[in-house]
């Protein structure tokens, strides 16, 4: 092609499509307004990535995400810059799920809605055709959000069901409690750390991202991503049943210490790798570019008379204060509110101390809870049996969340462990209330009922969801989310059920004076 061609073909470019350079850097600006905005939630999620190893996998999905945009650089040049003005509404919506997240303290529906108006923004201003060239490493964005740990428990249970039902079907005789179990050679428990939550995040994300890169056709890469979804929970409970027997084979002196994570580790990999490797026999590369300058030249002239030409300046700027009126009236409206949370009103919990008379602690358990504004924590005696009572009254400012997947019965490393949770109906005092029991086995094979609830707004519920919506209705109307977590236990010996007249007992007599003491408390 000729120097005059090539004039001619740079004129038709900015003529029909390309935009100036000043345009793209209008555009590109507005991909940072929902940083700007939302600073502080967009700091949560790099905190959670620096002080938690199963999240730490986030420090590398911007990174990516960049170099993939940056791959797709020249077909991304010919492409218009169009905004998308629905996508204005679609951030409006995405606005009002993080207010409402907000007002629940629910932290990430904050990070997801924070991390949906990024790709919601370049729709909204560079438009349908760019947006959708750039829909997967948008879309990988996604990733960084530190989500899961409601999966824990779930996968806690699978590890510990694949690991006892093969111990079992190698002849290996098991005595199992919750997710504790015991073989001739030594006592085990799969805890958090066993749950393969880490091992799935790091499947999936790669998965993803090698599924994306090497094949092109949507039902491979479903079938792939599929594949290192399922792979690690299957892997995790082998891993976890490998490591029982090398412990069981060795007389408990392989596999017990850090070896047991170094080994994990390496198995995972080792996995992995597989898979990459099995799913290469099934590549399908990318069409190749035309090389030849007079095909490129046809190629980039026939894309010019087809092609919707860019839209004005004017109309880019107005998209661009569009995104920031959409995504900045949200955290404008939230500082409000807060405002007038400032200075709360201090919580008295002691009253209730003061009307029941206390015995001497029978246990040093207590639950691993956030701290909270007010805690009253006493013992009594019900009969022949004797009953603790737990209360925590949160209150804005008072340093932790009510509802929270940190908030735990048995903490980690405590040497308490749940052995089994459901929910419970009881009529009290005349009227149905719920909760939930769980059994926890401490040190030394003490083992304790627990009946807990929360008290939100003069309701009661057991659910953490239901929780934080009646946390959210009560802050939108009230500007308040004041919230009790409530629990009473008592120790058994070997069936739960002994202790559940002392429970009922305790609440038949008690439960108008905890309810005066909520209702002294409440904000109005």
């Amino acid at each position: 092609m000729t120097v005059t061609e090539e004039a001619r073909l740079s004129t038709a470019l900015s003529a029909n499509g390309t935009p100036p350079v000043a345009q793209r850097w209008i555009a590109a600006f507005a991909v940072l307004l929902p940083l700007l905005a939302y600073f502080d939630t967009a700091a949560s999620i790099v905190s959670i990535w620096d002080r938690s190893e199963t999240f730490a996998h986030g420090f590398v999905i911007v990174p990516i995400t960049l170099w993939l945009v940056w791959r797709r650089r020249a077909e991304l040049a010919l492409l218009p810059v169009r905004p998308c003005w629905p996508a204005l509404a679609a951030l409006l919506l995405c606005g009002a799920a993080w207010m409402l997240a907000m007002l629940g303290d629910v932290l990430v529906v904050r990070q997801y809605a924070f991390a949906v108006m990024i790709p919601l923004t370049v729709l909204a201003v560079f438009g349908t055709a760019i947006a959708r060239a750039l829909i997967f490493p948008l879309a990988f964005l996604l990733f960084g959000v530190p989500v899961g740990e409601g999966l824990i428990e779930p996968l806690i249970g699978i590890t510990a069901n694949f690991t006892v039902d093969a111990l079992r079907l190698t002849g290996i005789p098991v005595l199992r409690e919750g997710n504790n179990f015991s073989i001739p050679s030594g006592n085990w428990s799969v805890v958090e750390a066993c749950s393969g939550l880490r091992y799935l995040i790091s499947s999936v994300t790669l998965g993803c991202l090698y599924a994306y890169l090497t094949y092109q056709t949507t039902w491979r890469r479903v079938l792939f991503v599929v594949v290192a979804l399922a792979l690690p929970v299957f892997a995790n409970g082998l891993r976890a049943y490998m490591i029982v027997m090398i412990g069981h084979t060795s007389n408990m002196t392989l596999a017990v210490g850090v070896d047991h994570l170094i080994y994990g580790w390496a198995f995972f990999g080792l996995v992995m790798l597989l898979l990459f490797w099995v799913g290469s026999f099934w590549r399908e590369d990318a069409p190749a570019v035309p090389a030849a300058p007079a095909a490129s030249a046809a190629c980039a002239k026939a894309r010019v008379a087809s092609r919707t030409p860019s839209a004005p300046s004017a109309r880019i700027a107005a998209a661009v204060l569009g995104v920031a009126a959409c995504i900045g009236v949200w955290p404008a409206y939230g500082w409000y509110i807060e405002r007038g949370n400032a200075s709360p009103p201090s919580v008295d919990v002691a009253s209730f101390a003061a009307r029941v008379p206390a015995v001497p602690a029978f246990t040093e358990w207590q639950p691993d809870f956030a701290p909270a504004s007010g805690t009253l924590r006493r013992f009594y005696q019900v009969g022949d049996r004797q009953v603790g009572f737990w209360l925590q009254y949160y209150r804005d400012g008072g340093g932790g969340k009510l509802i929270s997947s940190t908030n735990r019965l048995a903490a980690a490393r405590s040497g308490w462990s749940e052995t089994g949770v459901a929910i419970r109906m009881e009529t009290i005092a005349g009227r149905p209330f719920t909760m939930r029991e769980t059994t926890l086995l401490g040190p030394g094979g003490s083992r304790f009922v627990v009946w807990q609830w929360y008290a939100i707004g003069g309701n009661v519920t057991t659910s953490n969801y239901t929780g934080k919506l009646l946390q959210t209705k009560q802050k939108f109307l009230t500007g308040s989310d004041d919230g009790a977590a409530l629990m009473v236990f008592s120790p058994y010996d070997e069936d739960p059920a002994a202790a559940h007249p002392a429970l009922r007992a305790f609440l038949e007599t008690h439960l108008a004076a905890i309810d005066a003491v909520l209702a002294a408390n409440a904000r109005q």
